[in-house]
């Protein structure tokens, strides 16, 4: 038997977004949709896979989804059971209760951010190369960057698998023959940061994902994991349900 509907109120209550009265509040005010339609009445019920915004930011209601954040150490597969025997991501998720899974993937020799989650809608849309998720990367990388290529790889350039063009990029540092590159692109392409940065003669020493669409890495230590803030699954819900 399906679940009944429950007034609004008492549904947001429970996922943690304010107390009741708060809540009513913000349904008189007009700060709360429902499947897009704003609600001003106090009595409206809403079912448990409604989509609801509080002032335009998406409001998860399933409290059995668990989002988490994972600084992933270099060296480990970006897969849940590798069959070559390589440090995977099981080791990082056997803690938690729910069975995640990992949101695209970070190569072998990249570290940085990662989200495991058990949405599978959300790892679905997120993963899938037409979201084009915006990504920021640091590179350490072979060489001193000057300012022309910066101007290249924001201009864009052709591989050997199609146009690839940065969001923005800079230099973050010199230091004797290496330089600090900080690259913003949606792309999701395989090693793509790594191919665009030796295409223009530079290539990469050291590679960590540093955010992931509204997500920072943040001073998270490598090889450790925490559950998303609200504010932050917030911001994530909201971007996964604009391209529903």
């Amino acid at each position: 038997m399906s679940e009944q509907p429950e007034r609004l109120q008492k549904v947001l209550a429970a996922a943690g977004v304010a107390s009741r009265r708060v809540v009513e509040d913000m349904i008189v005010d007009g700060r709360i949709t429902v499947d897009g339609e704003r609600v001003t009445v106090l009595g409206t019920r809403i079912s448990k896979d409604a989509r609801v915004t509080v002032d335009g930011k998406a409001i998860q209601l399933d409290a059995s989804k668990r989002y988490v954040m994972l600084n992933k150490p270099a060296g480990v597969v970006s897969t849940m059971r590798d069959e070559h025997g390589k440090p995977d991501l099981r080791r990082y998720t056997k803690a938690y209760d729910e069975r995640l899974f990992n949101v695209g993937r970070l190569d072998e020799e990249t570290h940085g951010l990662l989200l495991l989650t058990n949405d599978g809608e959300a790892t679905h849309r997120l993963a899938h190369p037409s979201f084009e998720v915006q990504k920021t990367y640091v590179a350490l990388v072979h060489g001193r960057v000057s300012g022309s290529v910066i101007a290249e790889l924001l201009r864009g350039f052709e591989l050997d698998d199609g146009f690839i063009q940065a969001d923005a990029a800079r230099v973050k540092g010199n230091r004797g023959k290496q330089s600090m590159v900080e690259l913003t692109l949606h792309s999701g392409r395989n090693r793509i940061v790594r191919r665009m940065l030796a295409h223009l003669g530079h290539p990469v020493q050291d590679l960590v994902r540093r955010s992931f669409g509204p997500l920072h890495l943040g001073t998270l230590q490598t090889g450790q994991t925490r559950d998303l803030t609200t504010m932050e699954l917030r911001e994530l819900l909201t971007l996964v349900r604009e391209e529903s």
